[in-house]
């Protein structure tokens, strides 16, 4: 049996998740393919910005500028938009498959 392709009205996990309050187009939709784009161009990215600030805060000494706690700082952050850009990605995919149907 083959499965239909799921419409972007009804793309949320149970459907609609918010009333339309009548500001929006009826056609409004989530521009899928150029998130995808974004979050595939800033993934690597923010990855190898992980590494540089991770390694500068592993070699820096209690006396440097920037201090090791903004270096760590900044790891943390590159790692967490990398993470979400991985995210995105899982999500886009994951809806663009529904609406094409396989």
């Amino acid at each position: 049996m083959t499965q239909r392709p799921v419409p972007r009205s009804r793309s949320g996990v149970i459907g609609r998740r918010f009333p339309r309050t009548g500001t929006e187009p009826w056609t409004a939709q989530s521009p899928l393919r150029l998130r995808r784009l974004l979050s595939a161009v800033f993934l690597p990215l923010f990855a190898a910005a992980t590494a540089p600030f991770g390694l500068w805060a592993a070699r820096s000494d209690a006396g440097d500028s920037p201090g090791r706690g903004v270096l760590v700082g900044l790891a943390v952050v590159c790692a967490l938009f990398a993470v979400a850009a991985a995210a995105d990605l899982v999500v886009v995919a994951r809806r663009l498959r529904r609406e094409r149907g396989g």
